[in-house]
């Protein structure tokens, strides 16, 4: 590495070092992610961290692999957690109460992140780190890694305005603390305030997202960490399985019934049986959805608002939101 690159490096991880130990946590979430083996290393260097690792039992789920190489290479204690269908469906409920969506996206995200802080919390664990804001503040999601500077500072501050994660309102709910390094008031300036060409860069004959959080830590963790693709939690943990295992348990007929009962009624669009299912959760915990501000920019899917630009709907999840008046608001 250049010797700038180098000096870059030694700041980024002194005050990741300094987020770190202000933010100790009881112990990890450790999903195997680059984001959260970082904290992992860091946290480790402080005190005698225990990691969690949580899984679909029989899923093809690549944060156990991960996971429990980056536990071996620190010698951390580690468990696995596998839930079984039963605990995935019933994790769906509180999960829809305390964020409000029936987004499946969010939804299958969110429930590997309830019912791992729900174990968390029957361990009596008080505090728990996340990797929580790596991706945001280092440009980690594939959509921004084609863009020109220019429009990447531009989705980048997009980002960041609406920034949230489910690990906050979930272990509140739960009476566990989650501990969020990345986004620590001394440290998330410096990261906002990176040069974009240090965020997103080629390398290995790939443009790569986080690349001076890979740069920095590539001599401490395993290659296929530091260099590997960014995983949804709902691939890495087998939460994937929620469509097909919902599929089983509503009929056809049923669907369709249902479906176009709450597109008259409640001026609705329901995708799929997987959304009808969060939807009928939802509804039972909020009622129908009404808009706020009915001269506001409203989601033709479901009728709520949602910011003036805002490409998705975070309540149903569509994306992108078209200009104009869908059928549902006929």
């Amino acid at each position: 590495m250049s010797g700038s690159i180098d000096k870059l490096c030694f700041e980024l991880r002194f005050l990741l070092e300094e987020a770190t130990r202000k933010k100790i946590a009881d112990d990890i979430l450790l999903s195997g992610s680059l984001d959260t083996s970082v904290s992992a290393v860091i946290e480790s260097k402080f005190i005698s961290l225990k990691a969690f690792t949580f899984a679909l039992h029989g899923a093809r789920a690549s944060d156990v692999e991960y996971a429990s190489l980056v536990a071996n290479n620190l010698q951390l204690k580690h468990r696995i957690y596998c839930f079984d269908e039963g605990q995935l469906l019933d994790g769906v409920q509180p999960v829809v109460e305390v964020m409000r969506p029936f987004d499946p996206k969010e939804i299958r995200n969110s429930v590997a992140m309830y019912l791992g802080l729900r174990v968390v919390r029957d361990e009596g664990i008080n505090t728990i780190m996340t990797g929580d804001g790596c991706g945001e503040m280092f440009a980690g999601y594939s959509f921004l890694l084609d863009l020109e500077k220019g429009q990447l500072d531009l989705e980048l501050q997009k980002l960041w305005s609406k920034i949230s994660f489910s690990s906050v309102p979930l272990s509140r709910a739960l009476g566990v603390e989650a501990k969020l390094p990345y986004l620590d008031p001394d440290f998330k300036p410096f990261a906002m305030k990176l040069d974009p060409t240090y965020k997103v860069r080629r390398e290995r004959g790939k443009i790569w997202g986080k690349w001076i959080i890979r740069k920095t830590f590539e001599g401490v963790l395993h290659q296929v960490v530091v260099w590997g693709a960014k995983t949804p939690i709902e691939h890495g943990s087998g939460t994937t399985a929620l469509p097909s295992i919902i599929e089983k348990r509503i009929s056809n007929k049923e669907f369709e019934e249902k479906s176009s009962k709450h597109l008259a009624k409640d001026k609705v669009m329901i995708w799929n049986k997987e959304q009808l299912c969060y939807y009928e959760v939802y509804m039972s915990a909020t009622g129908v959805p009404h808009p706020t501000n009915a001269e506001g920019k409203l989601c033709p899917h479901c009728s709520l608002n949602v910011a003036e630009k805002a490409t998705n709907c975070r309540t149903c999840g569509a994306y992108p939101i078209q200009v104009g008046r869908s059928l549902c608001l006929a």
